[in-house]
């Protein structure tokens, strides 16, 4: 199993990005997906969750700002950032419980390897 996100870049201060991270592999089901970022020298935080029914929770820190989505059909999950502002800069990380086909030991936790939001001031 893998994740693979894109959609990372430059952007300048109030635009737009929009992140996806698709799951590839044996893959039987997926529970719940995140994302979370790491900025430098700062720790690990998790940014939106959503489940399989589309439920979302969010980082008080993005709120009204980003919107998780996913299309479960394509295995992939989106992060739609507005408004961004430089300290949303960071190295944004897609994670997902995953159940693989034919292999014993329930749900899994996978990571996808980042992709690099900049906000310019």
């Amino acid at each position: 199993v893998q994740l693979q996100a894109s959609g990372g870049g430059l952007v300048q201060a109030g635009g737009s990005l929009r992140l996806s991270c698709a799951a590839s592999g044996s893959i039987f089901s997926i529970n719940v997906m995140h994302w979370y970022r790491q900025a430098p020298g700062k720790q690990r935080e998790l940014v939106a969750r959503i489940t399989t029914s589309g439920s979302a929770l969010y980082a008080d820190s993005v709120k009204g700002r980003f919107t998780i989505s996913r299309d479960n059909a394509k295995n992939t999950v989106y992060l739609q950032m507005n408004s961004l502002k430089p300290e949303d800069t960071a190295v944004y990380l897609c994670n997902a419980e995953i159940l693989q086909i034919a292999v014993p030991g329930g749900f899994g936790n996978y990571w996808g390897q980042g992709t690099l939001v900049t906000v310019s001031s």
